[in-house]
């Protein structure tokens, strides 16, 4: 059995507060509790108790937030044994890297720009893998006409960034 909406909502209204403030005084951090609290709605939402509603959720709050510090402290443990081991992070990009990589994102976006309307969208959407009977619904075209469409985008993209690199000292 799981709850209406208007169950649901009137659940979070009437425990909600109460629970995350209990659980900023249980873990000492107010961001562990506002995900601990969410995740014990979404888990009474999952699977609603047999039994007083109150008492379950903040017994599962608990729990989820001890579990939660266990993860921490095996972690932390982990991460000392392992010493050297662990990789750091990437060093941040240099100067010269970031304008690269701005100057190279420029030129794709301008090399877009000079596609059509159709042609920027098809192939835009092609890369967030929308199927070809989406793209032909988006574009306004029949879905044979998509694997062509993205063709012809393709190439002019691909000679227009040809042409800038030839340019380029």
């Amino acid at each position: 059995m799981h709850a209406s909406d208007a169950e649901a909502s009137a659940l979070f209204e009437r425990y909600h507060e109460g629970l995350r403030r209990f659980l900023v005084r249980f873990t000492g951090d107010a961001d562990i509790a506002a995900d601990v609290a969410q995740d014990a709605f979404v888990r009474l939402l999952e699977r609603p108790p047999q039994q007083q509603v109150r008492a379950w959720l903040f017994r599962v709050a608990v729990n989820l937030a001890r579990d939660r510090a266990r993860i921490a402290v095996r972690r932390r443990f982990l991460l000392r044994r392992a010493g050297d081991r662990v990789p750091g992070a990437d060093p941040p990009p240099s100067p010269d890297a970031l304008l690269e990589a701005e100057r190279r994102r420029r030129h794709v976006t301008l090399a877009l720009a000079d596609l059509s309307s159709k042609e920027r969208m098809a192939l835009l959407m092609r890369e967030e893998g929308f199927t070809q009977r989406e793209i032909a619904q988006a574009v306004g075209t029949t879905t044979k006409s998509v694997g062509t469409l993205t063709a012809r985008a393709l190439r002019k993209l691909a000679a227009r960034l040809q042409d800038d690199t030839e340019v380029r000292p």
